[in-house]
């Protein structure tokens, strides 16, 4: 059986370019379907989906990931180290870029778009892959990220001057979503290894918090919901966990035999979707409120878009066009955070850069949010070119 096979990289590339595409969409006169729908709203558009999908990729490639350091000779102590250090580096990272938006420019002493800039610079220093440098200088340059992180956070106030505040949690961000349920899914991953019945297991647990969540009889759990807010309310690791499932089986079933992995998958995704529209009865389509039946519909996508992939770049070996979203897709993290210096600079300047955000016909609009998240995935592309990569 393959270690890899491409579509897992080019559907993470795939959700990640159009994270990129509806980040940048939110302007007036969008349709509705691309976008994002209100939290008390019962369906959902194109944005609703790509996140979840992005979190059951991750899902997805946990078990690549752990078996291939186990072969390298790691053990599970090792391991677990390092899911808890990527875990605890992506809550950070999220905290962050969250608390951006609540930063007092006049409390803090410097403005929102430099503090902004600064925290992602020192990011890139942290977090980078310095594969080709002597340590002295790869020390010399993590340290100084880490001292721009700390400085940064220390001077961070936000609210008014009568009543100031610190850096929050709040709802952790993206990247803190995306790290509580990595953790939930690894820990899984090491505990029970291929067992698909205890993932299933977990996965139903997941599962049944959300459920519970939902009908708010988990208020006993307040005191420790600030940290632990993201696991107990149970929707993103389920979502995780789904991606984490999905995996195991078509690993088990071997990607030689496409005949038995494409049925078998689409079996699924068609259980996914059933599951989804029949919870609808109790619970509302929505990604703000983080139901059950959004998520099992994005379950159910997510398989579908991923067998779409598998047939067309691993059976029918159609990859050449796979080469606009390979960079992403082998560079997320990198992909996800560049843009953003480049927006706070772009802020920083004053000068309207995307003319197209002015324009008031949505078509010129799309048009230039695809071309933004295009170029975007080519400056992750040429940033990892020249040794700028981050690896959590």
């Amino acid at each position: 059986m393959k270690q890899r096979i491409l579509s897992i990289d080019i559907m993470r590339g795939l959700t990640l370019f159009l994270m990129l595409f509806v980040n940048d969409l939110y302007m007036p006169g969008v349709p509705a379907w691309l976008g994002h729908t209100a939290a008390d709203f019962d369906g959902m558009g194109l944005a609703d989906w790509v996140f979840p999908g992005f979190l059951f990729m991750v899902g997805m490639a946990v078990p690549f990931a752990v078996q291939s350091r186990l072969k390298k000779g790691h053990t599970s102590l090792t391991i677990l180290y390092h899911i808890l250090l990527r875990t605890v580096s992506l809550l950070i990272i999220g905290i962050l870029m969250v608390n951006v938006s609540r930063l007092n420019p006049e409390l803090t002493g410097i403005p929102k778009n430099i503090w902004a800039i600064g925290v992602y610079v020192s990011i890139f220093l942290v977090w980078n892959n310095y594969s080709k440098l002597p340590p002295w200088l790869v020390y010399l340059l993590k340290g100084t990220g880490m001292a721009g992180l700390i400085i940064l956070a220390a001077i961070f106030k936000s609210g008014t001057a009568e009543q100031v505040s610190w850096l929050h949690t709040s709802w952790w961000g993206i990247l803190g979503l995306i790290g509580w349920g990595y953790l939930a899914a690894s820990l899984v991953y090491l505990l029970v290894k291929d067992k698909l019945i205890q993932i299933a297991g977990f996965w139903a647990l997941f599962f049944v918090l959300n459920i519970l969540s939902q009908f708010n009889l988990l208020e006993f759990l307040n005191p420790v919901k600030p940290v632990f807010g993201v696991l107990l309310s149970g929707n993103t690791p389920s979502i995780v966990l789904a991606g984490l499932f999905f995996s195991v089986l078509i690993r088990q079933i071997g990607f030689a035999d496409f005949k038995k992995l494409i049925s078998t998958s689409l079996i699924l995704a068609f259980v996914f979707l059933i599951a989804g529209f029949v919870l609808r009865q109790w619970f509302i389509i929505s990604k703000i409120q983080g139901t059950p039946s959004w998520a099992m519909i994005c379950n159910g996508i997510s398989v579908l878009v991923f067998v779409v992939l598998y047939i067309i770049i691993d059976l029918f070996k159609l990859t050449k066009w796979t080469v606009v979203f390979k960079p992403a897709g082998q560079n997320s993290l990198t992909t996800y955070l560049a843009p953003d210096i480049l927006y706070y600079s772009m802020w920083l300047s004053g000068v309207p850069i995307l003319i197209y955000k002015q324009s008031e016909f949505a078509g010129v609009v799309i048009l230039g949010s695809i071309l933004w998240a295009l170029a975007m995935v080519g400056f992750a592309a040429l940033l990892a070119k020249t040794g700028i990569r981050l690896r959590l």
